[in-house]
């Protein structure tokens, strides 16, 4: 019996290694992410492109600009190198699959904001994935709540290309879609601008857990 068990774990790994590789193509082409609905993929993988972009550590740019005094150009490096902000929380997705207990690190969107200088006429944010098509948005309050990163790792390691790396925002007490993978802009704006699924599928702005889309 022990040696049927082994051959059956090694047997269904193969399978499931090779079930992963065949619907790879389907989950890059899948907005809904429901082609990764295999046991071991805990994340369900969204793109609203034909594929995952890529940009190296080296090459990744995140630029802060807009109404503020100081618009700045960040390197991974830059981003590493400031004081890191270290949380482990659960990923909800507004479609009702969730992953807890995830460690997210990355650098605090208040310290970004801060080093900016956000201006007077400045009252929300608009930001844009280097994917050419996702937006999203957040208000000052919301930004600046403790538990809102730039993150660059997460899973115990760097953010991966499907997770939206290099850099990704998370945004804890919100749904998923709120926190833009593949980030390359944040900008400071006057007022709000709905993002790519409050456009395209009706979502919330206000994306809170529990509090919105009737989830």
């Amino acid at each position: 019996m022990l040696g049927l068990g082994a051959v059956g774990v090694v047997a269904g790994s193969r399978v499931q290694d090779g079930l992963d590789a065949a619907l790879a193509p389907l989950q890059r082409l899948d907005p809904t992410g429901l082609s990764g609905l295999l046991p071991g993929n805990y994340f369900r993988i969204y793109t609203v492109t034909d594929g995952y972009p890529y940009e190296s550590d080296t090459n990744y740019r995140l630029t802060v600009d807009g109404l503020v005094d100081h618009p700045t150009v960040y390197t991974m490096a830059d981003l590493q190198a400031m004081p890191a902000t270290r949380l482990v929380r659960t990923f909800q997705c507004v479609t009702g699959w969730r992953v807890d207990n995830v460690h997210w690190q990355g650098v605090a969107l208040s310290v970004l904001l801060d080093k900016a200088g956000v201006q007077t006429a400045g009252k929300d944010l608009r930001f844009e994935s280097f994917d050419g098509v996702y937006t999203e948005s957040l208000t000052l309050a919301e930004a600046y709540r403790p538990d809102v990163i730039v993150a660059y790792s997460m899973l115990g390691g760097p953010v991966t290309q499907e997770h939206g790396g290099p850099v990704r925002l998370y945004v804890a007490p919100m749904y998923g879609y709120k926190s833009i993978k593949w980030m390359s802009r944040i900008q400071v704006v006057d007022r709000v601008e709905p993002g790519y699924w409050e456009t395209v599928g009706n979502y919330a702005v206000e994306g809170w857990i529990g509090d919105s889309n009737g989830y």
